[in-house]
């Protein structure tokens, strides 16, 4: 079971002083579990409280993700009400994870967030099952840059001098400007 720091008591405190969430705690529809009640309770609070409204995952992007997941062929149909509520929820685990990150960071006497420090905050909130995951996606992530590096030093690999390649961009800057004017 994954540890609260706090959660609960949270979640409690919220529910006193919020009036929506009464009325998310006895809802018209069959019951919800506690953790859902829980985290609508959470992300009320945070938009309340801290104004994150404008974070916020693509929609297509985690439709994709969800339709890859759910292919139509399992009759299952999964709703844009649904969605919205998944890509809350995965704002808010973020911004715990990334709170928590920081908070390690700091500690650490450090200004950047390193994975070392995400794989902390996922073990201290009780999240560790998800650390081997997260470590194999950091080690493909900076197989990727590597390939980008790569890339990026294409004028080395063009043959031309510096001097060559400057020529080469004043004559486009001017052919662009001689177009707009």
């Amino acid at each position: 079971m994954p540890e609260t720091r706090g959660m609960d008591k949270f979640c409690e405190r919220v529910a006193q002083t919020l009036p929506q969430a009464s009325r998310l705690a006895n809802p018209p529809h069959p019951p919800i579990s506690d953790f859902v009640i829980k985290f609508r309770i959470a992300l009320i609070a945070n938009k309340k409280f801290t104004g994150n409204d404008d974070l916020s995952l693509p929609k297509a992007t985690v439709q994709k993700i969800v339709s890859e997941i759910l292919p139509p062929s399992t009759g299952i149909a999964f709703s844009k009400e649904a969605r919205d509520l998944l890509i809350e929820c995965c704002v808010e685990f973020i911004t715990l994870i990334s709170s928590e990150a920081n908070d390690i960071s700091e500690k650490d006497s450090k200004k950047t967030i390193a994975c070392d420090h995400i794989t902390k905050a996922l073990n201290q909130l009780g999240f560790g099952d998800y650390v081997p995951a997260v470590t194999e996606a950091a080690a493909e992530h900076k197989e990727v840059q590597k390939g980008r590096e790569k890339k990026a030093n294409k004028f080395e690999s063009s043959g031309l001098s510096l001097e060559e390649l400057e020529r080469l961009q004043q004559e486009q800057f001017a052919d662009a400007a001689r177009r707009h004017t």
